[in-house]
């Protein structure tokens, strides 16, 4: 058993302490944003933030983040109008979609850390998350996109998403 906080709601989860979060998210709390890819934590489309940090779902048992916070792609932004959500419409990055949570939680996580990531930071950051559509120059793009509206407001003054 295990107590975390998913998206700011306080959840109690009567699973076994080696079930994977992402099981957990998806078939106990119902949150279907975070995607099964490979189960492995090799291709980033279970990508979760575990205390702002992004984390592989797949592979983090449900007993790691007992007493932590849990952002999935649904916690993100309430209202879908998160910086990279709206960047990743602009720049067209989707193609089939699968990946895209994944991709999403993970340049959010980047730019928390680094709000102004060069693009071989952002490659290295996003290294791990494989896209089979091949999308990799319009996600770099829109996490450029990202970064730029973050940190420039319309009258040009810093502010933080």
């Amino acid at each position: 058993m295990a107590t975390l906080t998913i998206n700011g709601r306080s959840v109690t989860l009567e699973v076994a302490d080696d079930m994977p979060l992402l099981w957990a998210i998806r078939d106990y709390v119902g949150l279907n944003g975070t995607k099964f890819g490979c189960g492995a934590g090799l291709c980033g489309a279970c990508t979760v933030h575990v205390d702002g940090e992004a984390a592989r779902s797949c592979v983090t048992p449900v007993s790691a983040v007992d007493g932590k916070h849990v952002t999935t792609i649904e916690g993100l932004s309430s209202a879908g109008d998160h910086p990279v959500q709206l960047a990743w419409i602009a720049e067209d990055a989707p193609q089939c979609g699968y990946c895209q949570s994944g991709q999403i939680m993970q340049a959010a996580a980047l730019l928390a850390d680094n709000p102004d990531p060069t693009d071989e930071e952002i490659d290295a950051a996003m290294k791990g998350n494989l896209c089979r559509c091949g999308t990799y120059n319009q996600i770099r793009a829109a996490i450029r996109h990202a970064a730029r509206t973050r940190t420039a407001g319309t009258d040009g003054e810093e502010v933080s998403a």
